[in-house]
């Protein structure tokens, strides 16, 4: 394992040098929190696809191509197609408005009334969301080095606090972006292939498998359904998605390179499907499918490139908690402590670069914490994901789609949404399909009912709305810089 190690721990060090690099570079809150919007396609898109596909994608998507063959695909596969979704509807009217949250977008639209509440939802989110990341160290360092899961979780924490924490958004789009490039070396370049010659081939492993697991649809409809309801519209709205997009140096970029990733979130959906595919014909009495993928490396892959794929892995992992983490934080001291506190939405630049770092280490220490303490992962993600999909996904949709919605209407849609998701989960219980469907349609009758029962938004407040929507808002300083790709 020598080699292997060499390589994980070149990688490791890799990481914490472009934390390094980055931090001279974050001088400006723009810089800091959204690389100073002006990101070309190259990075876009690398770093778009790096967050989107993280540990859940990499070894769950492995361990339900393990438990149900090709269908497996769905989970990875709906991710995909709600980035595309994103990037070819929503993303230039987001990229356009020039905010750093979704909070902020709801108070230009509504008339600052939303922001508060709307913050404290995201921020359960985004907490929730970086907590599972960094709980997923404990499975890669345990196949790597052997330890207890507490120290990998502070083994794999700490390095992305500190990188995260010293250059910001800029240290995170090229870790991401390196980590873009090890995950498709990895698991589409060299995984993949052989782990299906292992296998016998696409022919042996028809020969070895029920029917089902080559059925596309094998997973189950009332499956895929909640996967799109969840994970479709979850990349419509989520922070750490949309803080992405606002990294984008123009209205094309975001498009396109939006669509870039999310073709590739396709390919890599369908690659881990097929390599817990084939892991099922290899090893047919894992005790977890989620064993899968940790399995067939440590077991099939030759010394060295079992390190690039373990790096793969912990790629994937390091960038989505890296980008979970800063959206945590964003929102932490952007939604909520500063609205709490009654700040000025502007102070001096050096001031809100050195107060958004403190809270990014603040957040990562709580992310640790939370993560060490806590032990049902898929729980806290469901409700992470319900939370958000039932509260936010009808004000912010509404918003962007109907000019009568009002801040009432916003107001009790997140509040009768969110409550309504976590009353159905105690009723039906975390993990039922129930809580969601029921939670997003209680909110979007709430949005619709006290919208037409309030008086409409202010028209100065609509027309600032369409001024933003337009791209011609306030020019930050930060974005007459040279663009980079």
């Amino acid at each position: 394992m020598a080699v292997d190690y060499t390589v994980i721990v070149v990688y490791l060090a890799g990481m914490l040098a472009m934390g390094w690099w980055g931090m001279r570079r974050a001088k400006s809150k723009s810089e800091f929190l959204v690389a100073g919007r002006r990101l070309g396609p190259a990075l876009y898109s690398g770093t778009m696809a790096a967050i989107v596909l993280g540990g859940a994608s990499t070894i769950g998507g492995v361990g339900l191509g393990y438990r149900y063959g090709l269908s497996g695909a769905w989970m990875v596969f709906t991710i995909g197609l709600g980035l595309l979704a994103l990037s070819v509807f929503f993303s230039a009217r987001v990229s356009r408005l020039k905010v750093y949250t979704v909070s902020e977008m709801l108070d230009l639209r509504y008339g600052g009334r939303a922001g508060l509440i709307s913050g404290v939802v995201m921020w359960a989110y985004t907490l929730m969301l970086a907590v599972t990341s960094t709980i997923a160290y404990a499975t890669i360092f345990d196949v790597l080095f052997d330890v207890n899961r507490t120290v990998a979780i502070i083994l794999g924490g700490a390095i992305v606090v500190a990188y995260s924490t010293l250059g910001g958004m800029w240290s995170i789009t090229l870790t991401d972006m390196m980590q873009f490039v090890v995950k498709t070396i990895g698991v589409l370049l060299l995984l993949l292939p052989i782990a299906v010659v292992k296998a016998g081939g696409f022919g042996a492993m028809r020969d070895e498998l029920p029917a089902g697991y080559f059925d596309p649809l094998g997973i189950g409809g009332q499956t895929i359904f909640t996967y799109v309801l969840i994970y479709t519209f979850g990349m419509l709205i989520g922070q750490d998605i949309w803080q992405r997009v606002f990294t984008a140096r123009s209205d094309r970029t975001a498009r396109w390179g939006g669509t870039v990733a999310g073709t590739y979130c396709l390919a890599y959906a369908l690659a881990g499907a097929v390599i817990g595919t084939a892991a099922k014909v290899l090893y047919p009495h894992l005790g977890s499918a989620d064993d899968a993928f940790a399995t067939i490396v440590k077991d099939e892959l030759p010394v060295g490139v079992r390190g690039l794929v373990l790096a793969a892995a912990l790629a994937a992992v390091m960038s989505t908690s890296s980008g979970a983490l800063i959206a945590c934080a964003t929102v932490a001291n952007n939604d909520i402590w500063s609205r709490l506190r009654g700040l000025a939405r502007r102070s001096g630049e050096h001031d809100e670069v050195r107060g958004n770092r403190v809270f990014i280490l603040v957040m990562g220490l709580a992310v640790i914490g939370t993560a060490i303490a806590l032990n049902n992962v898929v729980e806290a993600l469901t409700v992470a994901y319900n939370l958000l999909v039932g509260g936010l996904l009808v004000p912010i949709l509404g918003g962007l789609l109907w000019k009568r919605g009002t801040a009432g209407g916003a107001l009790a849609a997140v509040a009768v949404g969110g409550l309504a998701v976590i009353g159905l989960m105690a009723g039906y219980g975390i993990l039922a399909n129930e809580p969601v469907y029921y939670g997003l349609l209680a909110s979007l009758a709430a949005y619709v009912v006290v919208s037409l029962a309030t008086r409409p938004t202010d028209e100065a407040v609509l027309a600032a709305w369409r001024e933003r929507l337009a791209g011609r808002s306030p020019e930050l300083p930060s974005e007459a810089v040279p663009a980079h790709q």
